[in-house]
């Protein structure tokens, strides 16, 4: 039985983060700044509409112990694809509790071309992405 809520627990999990990425993207179109619709011959206005990117290939997929994968490519080349696994871990008390193991990556092609790749994990320790345009620590000095 507890299996079974863990994996409905599971489920919910994987719901509730596509809404926050979905979410999250909304925000971040309503964030991007817009030139002064006023100050635009109405003739250009319709130079600042753009069609949005086509979506040339989308999978999902998921399991009845609460796994899953998904993965899309738009158009001009943007990847993303994910994976999660549910994985029964000890807490600090010995008792075992089940967790989403998530491993992902992204890559889309920068202003200058290059093509830009991060490879993102989450799991029972925290969030780490690597990439080539992901900043490190410079070493302390003491």
């Amino acid at each position: 039985m507890h299996i079974e809520q863990t994996v409905k627990f599971a489920k919910q999990l994987v719901s509730y983060i596509m809404i926050v990425v979905v979410f999250a993207l909304v925000a971040v179109a309503c964030a991007v700044p817009v030139e002064d619709i006023n100050k635009v011959e109405p003739e250009a206005r319709v130079l600042l509409v753009k069609e949005p990117e086509k979506i040339i290939r989308s999978e999902f997929n998921h399991d009845s112990e609460g796994g899953y994968n998904f993965s899309f490519e738009t158009e001009k080349g943007i990847n993303r694809n994910e994976n999660g696994e549910v994985k029964e871990v000890l807490d600090e008390d010995q008792k075992p509790h089940m967790v989403v193991v998530v491993r992902g990556s992204y890559s889309y092609t920068d202003d200058d071309g290059k093509v830009e790749t991060i490879n993102y994990s989450a799991d029972e320790k925290g969030f780490h992405a690597d990439g080539d345009s992901i900043p490190t620590n410079a070493p302390s000095r003491r």
